[in-house]
């Protein structure tokens, strides 16, 4: 079961220890999915989209990947 983090501050920690970041964007909630896959839990947050790319940025982890209906895309935060 994934774990759901409320503080972007642990969250952000957390992102030296993944391995991936999925976004998936929920455009009609206004929202957008983060999920963190470390070796051993996958840790979930809910940021507004507008809120994404800043967000983005600030994590550690090398590889992001967007999930969008045509399959994963790599993500560069820009």
């Amino acid at each position: 079961m994934p774990i759901e983090i409320k503080d972007r501050g642990k969250f952000i920690e957390l992102s030296a220890r993944a391995s991936e970041v999925r976004v998936v964007k929920k455009e009609k909630e206004g929202i957008a999915k983060v999920k963190l896959r470390t070796k051993r839990y996958l840790y979930t947050i809910k940021i507004p989209i507008n809120e994404l790319n800043d967000f983005l940025k600030q994590l550690k982890c090398n590889k992001i990947v967007e999930i969008t209906k045509k399959g994963p895309q790599e993500l560069t935060p820009s």
